[in-house]
């Protein structure tokens, strides 16, 4: 029998009940929302800072500049959301899919996220700096220069993503599979890679990068 070479993540355990349509103004800091389907709703710059999303959908609901610190959404569908500059440092994401979501500068440092599927979408500028990522996949996804600097991935993948100018530096990493990547550009943390999972012919395309961080000079015999 075959050991396994790494661990995939697990899914997400989310299925959501009837839901009842959100008609609030806004949001509210600490707030409480239960069961309730956010539909085609503009929700830019509304505070929501420690607020708890509990069973709830969010579907084509605009998020720009949106103060989401320390929120949690435990076994959300988050379907076209969008956002630029969303403020969700040390929020905590789990049992939770984003499907066709559009993000810009999003602020997720020191967040956690476990048992999340991100499917399709992209993503430009990701910060995840010391996040704690566990059990979360991305598929289809475009990650333009994600920052995972200090973070902490546990049986993490990537499926057909285009993976660009990744930042892992002193991150920590454990069953993170690149396998299924289309695009592999790591822009730092190479000596982070322990714990990861490459094709052969990735780790040619990163050949010689990981040659320069080593001062390895390669030349012609």
């Amino acid at each position: 029998m075959t050991a396994t070479i790494c661990k995939p993540p697990l899914s997400p355990d989310a299925v959501l009940p009837a839901l009842e349509e959100f008609s609030g103004g806004g949001l509210e800091p600490e707030g409480d929302y239960d069961t309730l389907e956010f539909a085609g709703v503009d929700l830019a710059g509304e505070d929501g800072r420690g607020a708890r999303f509990l069973e709830c959908a969010l579907r084509e609901v605009g998020l720009d500049e949106a103060v989401l610190k320390n929120a949690r959404f435990l076994s959300c569908a988050l379907e076209r959301v969008r956002g630029v500059g969303v403020q969700l440092a040390g929020a905590h994401l789990r049992d939770v899919e984003l499907a066709e979501a559009r993000f810009g500068g999003v602020q997720l440092h020191g967040a956690v996220l476990e048992r999340v599927r991100f499917v399709g979408g992209k993503f430009d500028y990701l910060n995840l700096r010391r996040a704690r990522l566990r059990d979360v996949s991305f598929e289809g996804c475009v990650l333009v220069e994600p920052d995972l600097a200090g973070a902490e991935l546990r049986r993490v993948s990537f499926h057909d993503c285009d993976l660009r100018q990744a930042n892992l530096a002193q991150a920590t990493l454990r069953d993170v599979d690149f396998r299924g990547a289309a695009r592999l550009d790591i822009s730092d943390g190479f000596d982070r890679l322990a714990g990861a999972v490459v094709t052969p012919g990735q780790l040619l395309d990163l050949a010689p990068a990981l040659a320069a961080r080593l001062g390895l000079v390669v030349a012609p015999r």
